[in-house]
Parts: C-alpha cells; structure tokens; sequence
C-alpha cells in the first residue's frame, strides 16, 4: 500500500497508525517530526506530476484544505483520492477511521478511542466566554460559520461572535473586532503564527488566549489531549 496524504493531520494518523504506507506528503506535513517521505508541495498548490510519479495506491485529502481541481486532475489520471469533510468534533472519529481503514489499519488504534472518551465529556469554561478568533492579519480574518476549529471552542465554552457570519472565514477591519465586544480573544499560531508579540497588542485591555492551532484546527492523534491543553490556555487567559 502506497499513499500519499495532502492534509497534515491525517499525515500525523497515518503515520502513527499504519507505520510505512506514506509515500509522499505536503511541506507542511511536519508530524511525526521524523517522518521521511517524499515532499510535494502545499495543500493548496501540490506538485500533481510528482504525486503522480509516486504511483500512489491512494491520495488523501480534505475538502476545505485541498482545492477540486487538484483533485479531480488526480483522479483523471487514474489514482484514487478519498475526500474527508470534518466540520464539527463528532465527525472527525468516523472519518479517521475510514481513513485508517482505506490505508491498509487491521484494527482501530488507541489514540482514536482515547480522543473519543477525551471529547465525550470535555472540561468547560465556569462561565461561557464570547470570543473573536482572528486566522489572520494584513488583513484581519476570523472564524466564521461553519468550522471545525469553532465547534471545538463552543464544546470547551467559547462561543465564537462571528458564528452566524455568513462567510466561513470573513475578513473584518480591526474596529469592527472591537465594536463586536468580545469577552476574549483566541489567538491561535496557525495558519498565522500568532506570538505574545504580534497580535494581542491589538487588542488591548482584552483578555487574549495564545493557543495550539494543531489543538485547535487539527483531526488526528491531537485530539487526544486537544481538550485539556486548549481549555488550560483559555482558563489562563481569563484569570
């Protein structure tokens, strides 16, 4: 079984869980941190002709993370591509273990049942906090409808002010992030690597949580322990 995957976090359950099956994987696929596979360019932008040459038995990908037309290209030449669509924390488990499943996994592995039982009674914020989520800046983007990274914020307490928005990922002025009158802040460090120097500065006086973005934004082995290290950033930011 030959496979290459598009999107980091199913990199990092494949990895771990079917040792030996990758073949290829993005430059952005940096977990395991030793893994060594041939590299083939971004989720958004991969290197079709070198995927190809890899003879793959199977490509995995993402809808939101990989683009239809790289996608169909792959299948118009003759390499099968399975397609996860993850938008709430429920979904992820099953899709996982379809993924697992189709590279070659004989049994369900420990993480995903650990990840699970984690998600099935998640710490909670004492009080629900209202929270703008900046993505990035130049210019300022959020979280809106929508996403997989808001439905783990609103299971752990957070509810994200621009849920209803009727963009996924809206790009709104700094002003109007203020105007919005968020209780916190979360500032995660991917796609934009947010640091305690660049970002919270903008948001004076504001209660601001640095956070995990592979936490936070990933579906995999992470998820594991996504609940108590991303509700022990928010808790500290809040006291």
């Amino acid at each position: 079984m030959r496979v290459v995957s598009l999107v980091p976090s199913l990199t990092e359950a494949v990895a771990v869980s079917v040792p030996g099956v990758l073949a290829g994987a993005t430059d952005w696929c940096d977990r395991p941190a030793d893994l060594e596979v041939t590299r083939v360019g971004g989720t958004k932008n991969p290197k079709l002709d070198r995927i190809v040459a890899l003879a793959p038995d199977l490509v995995i990908a993402n809808e939101e993370e990989n683009r239809a037309p790289d996608l169909d290209a792959l299948r118009a030449a003759g390499i099968e591509v399975l397609v996860t669509e993850v938008r709430e924390v429920p979904q992820a488990f099953p899709e996982l273990a379809r993924v697992l499943s189709a590279c070659g996994a004989r049994e369900r592995p420990r993480w995903l049942d650990e990840a699970e039982a984690a998600w099935s009674s998640p710490p909670v914020l004492a009080e629900r906090a209202a929270a703008v989520v900046p993505i990035w800046r130049r210019p300022w983007m959020v979280l809106g409808r929508d996403t997989f990274a808001g439905d783990v914020l609103a299971r752990l307490g957070v509810d994200n002010i621009h849920a209803g928005h009727a963009d996924r990922y809206p790009r709104i002025p700094l002003d109007e992030l203020w105007a919005a009158a968020p209780g916190l802040v979360v500032f995660p460090d991917e796609p934009y690597r947010f640091t305690a120097d660049d970002g919270p500065e903008a948001f004076p006086g504001l209660p601001c949580a640095l956070v995990s973005g592979r936490h936070l934004t990933w579906y995999g082995p992470s998820l594991a322990e996504a609940p108590r290290v991303l509700t022990e950033a928010l808790r500290a930011a809040r006291t």
